[in-house]
């Protein structure tokens, strides 16, 4: 039923009337009374009898004769939801869109298109040549096995290009493929390359921002077999695919990839997890590489797919950072500035030679972060207490939380009315450039607008990470600045952002001696050295290590408990949590709640997961009024 009560997740037998026994199939949509109500539901499977000794009422209704949920997708929804302490119901949820009837009822071939194996030498490694192991992945997908891998790329790589690639080698093999990737500009860079490498009508994108329509009739091709292949956003990490080869994740550290709405499951975990049960192969790749990523290395469950270090070295832009020795001896303002000499030469140089200039901004807007320009004291908002942001050099400060203005804004430590910034966002930044670089156009890429694409010509282009748009030929220098804004944030992943998005837009420059990277920061910081260095293993190895010995995830497993204080403490009471687990906290949440955090070996998890879900089904059946928000392994637990 799709009732997202914990204490009703499990299945229900109901009677079949004879008139819906031709339509009410396995995978269907049908409405059955519950409780004195009609509810939705889903028919999972059909049967001869029942264990049940009561009285079964009959299936209300068969919404639709379409089995829109294939066997393999209620499996893996049914493993997601034990593994993140869920309902299946709220999996399904997110798995199968909503139904669009008119959809259903266009016209389309009744049989399924069949996946045909191809000749074994159908594909052309081509840049997968770069890695030494890169052509062996291939054939293993043409032959129709399971290779599982974890690729480093190359700065300048068409990452999407190589995706194609494995996705060609699979359909040769006779196996189908999904993809997912973080946005919707890689969406679009990922179609192109498919269409280009497979042929139109071999595909299709799955994608929250399809609209319900276009969404469902590409949902609706894939599960009846009209295409091999499905592509999208986190949308597409449950679609339907017949004879499974292949899942593939673009940029795995990006937070667009981890679900909102409960049980929180991240694209990553779920496409492994379908790894498991269909015995597919899988691609986990990025400039970068994250903790867990480096987990399924050391644990063999994966192999590196790298190229040698000559040839990073051959492809990698000249980078410095400015917080060296040398380069204080040279510019002792340089470990305060925030556009150092070191990176002021680098853009001139480059818009001399009439290449464009990458600027990376951690943060958007034009002044996103005020604070009293005589105590320093951050200026907030009178009413909620938020941070108060000016929009633009004439606005008037208001609430980025409640958005009221503070016109008259005083400092309540001295009585200040000036102010001045604290954080500088991309807009102010992009107007700084403005002045500093007089007859140089500046463009700007963020939450607004974000760029695709930009010429090759002399420019500056300020992003927020993200939204870098990829340069013809090549950025002449990349400018990272404000680095302290991503360092010092209270996450356990500030440091693996930090470097992924650097390396994100790092790979957009020209290799040396023509590609320049300047990074404002301190160059003894362990990111920055991975960055120096081109060396995200590197870095990834030491993150896994210093959470093994901290204990935290991928290491081990973790859940938090979030809401007021006395549902927390009587879900962990009523839990029957494994001997060895650890309760830390309480810690302060958001509007006044609490967070407590339970810890338990990795071999543990399925036993957290369980007694976790038994617990607040307990409570939902006692119609407890507190609710609390179970999340598994958070991305951020701080």
């Amino acid at each position: 039923m799709d009732v997202g009560l914990a204490h009703l997740d499990r299945p229900f037998d109901y009677l079949v009337p004879a008139e819906l026994d031709d339509v009410a199939v396995p995978g269907t949509r049908v409405k059955v009374r519950f409780a004195g109500q009609l509810v939705d539901g889903w028919l999972l499977s059909r049967a001869d009898d029942s264990g049940h000794t009561g009285r079964l009422a009959y299936l209300e209704k068969v919404v639709s004769p379409e089995p829109v949920l294939s066997p393999e997708v209620a499996r893996l929804a049914r493993a997601v939801a034990d593994r993140y302490a869920g309902s299946l119901a709220d999996v399904l949820r997110l798995a199968v869109p909503p139904r669009h009837a008119r959809v259903e009822k266009e016209p389309h071939d009744e049989q399924p298109t069949p996946v045909v194996a191809a000749a074994p030498d159908a594909v052309d490694p081509r840049g997968w040549r770069n890695y030494p192991t890169g052509p062996a992945l291939l054939r293993a997908l043409t032959d129709g096995r399971a290779p599982r891998a974890v690729w480093s790329a190359l700065p300048g790589e068409d990452w999407a290009a190589r995706y194609a690639d494995a996705v060609a080698a699979t359909v040769a093999g006779g196996r189908g493929a999904v993809v997912v990737v973080p946005d919707a500009r890689d969406l679009d860079r990922l179609d192109a390359a498919l269409t280009s490498v497979l042929g139109p009508g071999k595909h299709v994108s799955l994608s929250a921002a399809l609209g319900p329509a276009r969404r469902y009739r590409a949902f609706l091709a894939a599960r009846r077999g009209q295409v091999p292949v499905v592509i999208g956003t986190r949308a597409a990490m449950f679609a339907p695919v017949d004879r499974l080869g292949l899942v593939a994740i673009w940029d795995d550290g990006d937070d667009l990839h981890s679900e909102p709405r409960s049980p929180y499951p991240h694209a990553r975990d779920v496409l492994l997890t379908r790894v498991q049960l269909a015995e597919a192969g899988a691609l986990v790749g990025g400039y970068a590489r994250t903790a867990e990523a480096q987990l399924l290395l050391e644990t063999g469950w994966a192999r590196e797919v790298v190229a040698d270090r000559a040839t990073v070295r051959a492809r990698i832009p000249a980078i410095a950072p400015t917080g060296d020795d040398p380069q204080l001896a040279r510019d002792p303002g340089a470990a305060t500035a925030r556009l150092p000499s070191l990176a002021w030469t680098a853009a001139r140089d480059a818009l001399r030679a009439d290449l464009p200039v990458l600027v990376q901004v951690p943060r958007r807007g034009y002044l996103p972060s005020i604070s009293c320009a005589e105590c320093r004291t951050p200026a907030r908002c009178a009413h909620c207490a938020g941070p108060l942001a000016l929009p633009s050099a004439g606005g008037t400060p208001a609430c980025r939380w409640c958005a009221r203005v503070a016109a008259a804004y005083a400092c309540p430590e001295c009585g200040g009315r000036r102010l001045r910034a604290a954080v500088t966002g991309a807009r102010r930044t992009a107007e700084e450039l403005g002045r500093a670089f007089p007859g140089v156009p500046v463009r700007t890429s963020g939450r607004e607008e974000v760029l695709t694409e930009v010429p090759g010509g002399a420019a500056l282009v300020v992003t927020t990470p993200g939204a870098e748009p990829v340069a013809e030929g090549g950025y002449g220098a990349v400018l990272l600045l404000d680095s302290w804004a991503l360092l010092t944030r209270a996450d356990l992943r500030a440091g693996e952002e930090a470097l992924r998005r650097w390396l994100a837009a790092a790979a957009l420059a020209r290799p040396a001696p023509a590609g320049r990277v300047v990074v404002v920061a301190d160059g003894a910081l362990a990111p920055v050295q991975a960055l120096l260095r081109w060396d995200a293993a590197w870095f990834a190895g030491r993150e896994l290590a210093e959470r093994r010995e901290l204990g935290f995830p991928p290491a081990v497993r973790m859940a938090s408990v979030t809401g007021p204080a006395e549902a927390v403490a009587d879900l962990l009471a009523a839990a029957r949590l494994p001997a060895d687990a650890e309760v830390l906290g309480p810690v302060p949440a958001e509007e006044g709640r609490e967070r407590m955090l339970v810890r338990v070996p990795r071999a543990r998890a399925a036993a957290l997961a369980e007694a976790l879900h038994s617990a607040a089904g307990a409570r939902a059946a006692r119609k407890a009024a507190d609710p609390v928000r179970l999340q598994v392994d958070p991305l951020s637990l701080f």
